[in-house]
């Protein structure tokens, strides 16, 4: 058994919370209306162009996952956590299907991103329940203060992540679960150490997960990515700014986009 995080946290809270335990949830974000509108729309993308499931800069090709990734609400958490300038490094959508064996091993999200520094942070928006049924995340709070961990490439086809990458020998006594309601937030560190089980449950657990970082943070291994300011100044310019959706799957910006794809998953194979 995990036990759940209980943080109760306030907007004043946040910052200590996130430096304290290396993630803070949940943060609400949009209504249960909106999440469910939001994922029907998502849903409708799907049905015509196929699953979105871990389809990079989901920004860039979907007006309402531009918008949801910079709504207030979403950037007033993330400068309480990182500071008032903030730059969009990446969105994409996290699918588990119902009654299938996909679960994510313990790992360090920053390991295989190709970043000079640890001044970022992830968002995953629920658009259905995450719960102990459907395999929410589950977090080591105050594992972001170990820096990185030693991780192996795990060639189980079940592992959502793009190389199965994994910490070995983790000690689960202090896993806490994160359950997210729709609409609802759970914001981590870069060195947080998080995982999550196989979706037992009779519906699709869909998330939204965005990263943002610093300007002063460059990328070390593809010297033409991309990210854009989403709020406050840039004073360092190392990024090319990405074309944010005006429409949903427009030819232009599906042109633009695997040129983004194709570099994005070059970084990661690299790291």
């Amino acid at each position: 058994m995990h036990a759940i995080a209980q943080q109760n946290i306030t907007q004043t809270s946040l910052a200590a919370t996130y430096q304290r335990d290396g993630y803070a949830s949940p943060i609400s974000i949009l209504s249960t209306d909106e999440a469910q509108a939001h994922r029907a729309k998502m849903e409708a993308v799907e049905a015509e162009h196929g699953p979105l499931h871990y389809v990079t800069k989901a920004h860039t090709i979907l007006d309402f996952a531009a918008e949801a990734v910079t709504h207030p609400a979403v950037l007033d958490a993330v400068e309480q956590m990182l500071g008032p300038d903030i730059m969009l490094f990446d969105s994409t959508y996290i699918v588990k299907e119902p009654h299938t064996d996909s679960f994510v091993s313990w790992h360090q999200d920053l390991t295989y991103w190709g970043l000079s520094s640890d001044d970022q942070v992830s968002m995953w928006l629920a658009l259905s329940p995450a719960n102990a049924d459907s395999g929410c995340m589950r977090m080591l709070p105050g594992s972001h203060t170990q820096g990185q961990m030693d991780h192996e490439d795990n060639a189980d086809q079940n592992n959502v992540l793009f190389r199965g990458q994994s910490v070995k020998g983790v000690s689960e006594s202090g896993a806490v679960l994160c359950p997210l309601s729709p609409g609802e937030a759970s914001f981590h560190h870069g060195w947080t150490l998080h995982a999550s089980m196989p979706n037992a449950s009779d519906d699709r657990r869909i998330g939204l997960n965005a990263q943002f970082i610093a300007p002063s943070v460059r990328q070390l291994i593809n010297k033409n990515d991309t990210a854009t300011l989403v709020r406050g100044k840039d004073d360092y310019a190392y990024y090319q700014p990405d074309t944010f959706a005006t429409g949903v799957m427009e030819p232009a910006a599906l042109e633009r986009h695997a040129e983004l794809d194709r570099k994005r998953k070059e970084t990661w194979a690299n790291a």
